[in-house]
């Protein structure tokens, strides 16, 4: 059997990632692909318990309230879980999967609230052992980060009316994300493909950014 192709779209809140991955999986099957489409995390379900728990405030009403690291497990179980019912067997019987976010997701939000570089680099190195060696999860083959600034993003995120969790209330923690994110496409260039959204100040149309990915996903195939 063929391996599959994993691939991630990934980003700072407010991106468009939810959009992005359903308009990826129905383009790549359209032209005749086996898709899976999976979200992180797993809001609702017994592996994403401990994080929605996190996110609703239970452990601590702010982002720094929690050790990054004992968050970082919360979401690392859930993908976990995942990869074993659902993602590998996808993977072995050639399918492609598309995730709405992934390990870069622990990287950008729980890598947020370290205070400097080398006690970034530290963490993020921690989280790739557990997550990929330990824990054995599958590695995708292209992680896509989509980039708003964090000034937009919040707007963007208040406009859509939704109960915010700890993150999203969250300026500063937005904008520490969005930082963490940038520094991770340039620590690790050969895993990360970071999409710009913002042109002249203004986002894109979701048509304009599904053209560029597109165009990176289509050197996987």
């Amino acid at each position: 059997m063929t391996k599959g192709i994993f691939i991630v779209i990934d980003g700072t809140d407010g991106s468009g990632k939810k959009t992005q991955s359903d308009l990826l999986c129905d383009w790549l099957t359209q032209t005749g692909h086996e898709v899976l489409e999976i979200s992180f995390p797993s809001h609702g379900e017994g592996a994403g318990f401990f994080v929605d728990q996190y996110l609703a405030g239970a452990y601590g009403k702010n982002p720094n309230d929690i050790d990054p690291q004992i968050a970082s497990l919360f979401y690392a179980l859930d993908r976990y879980h995942k990869s074993q019912i659902i993602i590998n067997k996808a993977l072995a019987l050639g399918k492609i999967v598309i995730a709405d976010r992934y390990v870069t997701a622990n990287m950008g939000h729980q890598g947020s609230k370290f205070s400097n570089l080398d006690e970034l680099q530290k963490y993020f190195t921690w989280l790739y052992e557990l997550e990929y060696d330990i824990l054995k999860i599958p590695k995708p083959d292209l992680n896509i980060i989509l980039h708003v600034s964090s000034e937009i993003n919040t707007q963007l995120i208040t406009n859509r009316g939704n109960v915010q969790d700890i993150h999203e209330k969250d300026p500063l923690h937005l904008k520490r994300a969005e930082l963490a994110y940038l520094t991770m496409v340039k620590l690790f260039p050969e895993d990360m493909t970071l999409i710009e959204c913002v042109k002249d100040e203004k986002i894109m149309s979701r048509e304009e950014i599904h053209e560029i990915i597109k165009k990176t996903v289509n050197k996987l195939l």
